[in-house]
């Protein structure tokens, strides 16, 4: 399974004290391919960088670069179809350059996903993936 993983959940899931770790668990058991793009990496980095640690933040982006199970994805086409936070379309836009199952998202904006035919972009919080994962 696909998926493109909203760098607000990254970041509540990589510290192994969290209710969420699961889901970063769940990464390095190889239990899903994760889909980036630089962008998405950069932003990665730099969140976790001021939420955490320059440690943490390296240590995250090796193992995903490191990864066999994560897809690096070139967009080729920007759909802007989150016109709200036009930040977050390079979640969206990989989604759909990757043919992802789901963008794994915790923010409202992207809720916009739902009504939109096409392209469509399944979208699901945090722990709608956890019941996913678990069936």
């Amino acid at each position: 399974m696909k998926i493109v993983l909203d760098t607000n959940c990254l970041l509540v899931s990589v510290q192994d004290y969290s209710d969420y770790f699961w889901l970063w668990q769940a990464f390095r058991d190889r239990k899903y391919t994760l889909c980036y793009t630089d962008g998405i990496l950069n932003e990665y980095q730099e969140v976790l960088t001021q939420y955490y640690s320059a440690a943490l933040s390296k240590y995250v982006i090796d193992a995903i670069l490191n990864a066999p199970h994560a897809e690096r994805i070139t967009v080729y086409f920007k759909w802007n179809l989150i016109a709200a936070d036009p930040d977050d379309n390079k979640f969206s836009d990989c989604a759909v350059s990757a043919n992802a199952n789901y963008i794994v998202s915790n923010d409202k904006h992207f809720n916009v996903l739902k009504r939109i035919e096409f392209p469509k972009v399944n979208i699901i919080d945090i722990n709608g993936f956890k019941r996913v994962l678990m069936d």
